[in-house]
């Protein structure tokens, strides 16, 4: 890291550019602030800052004759907002691979009245919605942006899209804070977040072992000590056995109830299966039945043919005899 001071800038070089202006060629010396600029005596068009590890835009004096800074390659994060107050004659800026996040972190450029030509590639700002016409409604002087032409109808509609108060609010809003050097996070407010426990709601187990305690309590300091477990959800130690214990009944009752549930479906399924065997032996029986009468009825129909029914006696006999004989052969079969 080196430090911009007169000697630096005596002895570095500067010439005639190849537009006829007179420039400073502080390139590339690691530099990370700008100060003693006024050593320039303000003698230059151009000063040449790239390629070194500049921080903030600021510290720059009034100098009524530079007309181009070229930064490019730094890690510039913030803008001074007066800028423009020390550099009237301004018109190009080059702030190509930078660290410029937010939207409203070039809003410091509209103080200068004469920008006309601005770069920002290749920093973080270009991937914001809406970042190009931002930038055209805040620079009302911009001609060329990121080294392309700004048109007529780009002024238009960044006109008509940031002509109201509430989008320019919801952009700000959305903006992300980003840490700014020098700056120190608040030790004291991290260590009280890390510090405050986090309260958290009490479990059913932890509420009845808690409840318990509270019907037991005989002195107001432990009723008014088990209250404050019941609201933080923390047991204190000599509860935390209870409440493993109310755990552990919990654990017994549910694994009971699962064999219990077991034990119920097999039960259930030995039934249907004595039901069905049951509903399939009084289907066969009655199939047999069926099967005999009709039988029956047809060997009586081929008696009938002949002469041996010719006795009323014997006539009213076997066909019962012939049904109670087949009915029996067919419950034997089956």
């Amino acid at each position: 890291m080196v430090r911009l001071a007169a000697e630096l800038i005596w002895k570095s070089p500067h010439f005639f550019n190849s537009i006829k202006e007179r420039e400073l060629d502080l390139r590339g010396n690691k530099i990370a602030v700008i100060e003693n600029l006024g050593a320039t005596e303000d003698q230059f068009d151009t000063i040449d800052l790239s390629d070194n590890e500049i921080v903030k835009l600021e510290n720059v004096p009034y100098l009524s004759r530079l007309g181009t800074m070229l930064i490019n390659n730094n890690r510039i994060t913030r803008i001074n907002p007066n800028i423009g107050e020390f550099l009237p004659k301004l018109h190009t800026l080059v702030l190509t691979n930078n660290r410029i996040v937010n939207l409203v972190e070039i809003d410091p450029l509209a103080s200068l009245p004469k920008l006309q030509f601005l770069s920002l590639l290749d920093n973080n700002i270009t991937k914001k919605a809406n970042y190009r016409l931002y930038v055209i409604n805040k620079l009302k002087s911009l001609r060329v942006l990121d080294f392309k032409k700004v048109k007529y109808m780009e002024r238009l509609e960044a006109k008509n899209l940031f002509n109201s108060k509430e989008v320019v609010e919801e952009i700000q809003r959305t903006l992300a804070k980003t840490f700014s050097p020098g700056e120190t996070p608040n030790v004291s407010e991290a260590s009280e977040e890390q510090q405050t426990p986090k309260v958290v709601a009490p479990t059913p187990e932890q509420i009845i072992a808690i409840k318990a305690a509270i019907v037991n309590s005989q002195t107001l300091e432990e009723v008014a000590r088990l209250e404050k477990a019941l609201k933080s959800g923390q047991l204190p130690e000599d509860l935390k056995s209870l409440n493993d214990a109310i755990m552990l009944d919990n654990v017994d009752e549910k694994h009971e109830d699962v064999i219990r549930d077991d034990k119920v479906q097999a039960d259930g399924e030995s039934i249907n299966t004595q039901e069905q065997k049951n509903t399939e032996s009084v289907s066969m029986e009655q199939v047999c039945v069926h099967f005999a009468m009709c039988l029956s009825i047809f060997i009586l129909y081929l008696c009938g043919k002949s002469s041996f029914l010719d006795n009323a006696y014997v006539s009213c006999l076997f066909p019962v005899v012939i049904y109670c004989a087949i009915t029996m052969f067919l419950s034997e079969l089956f």
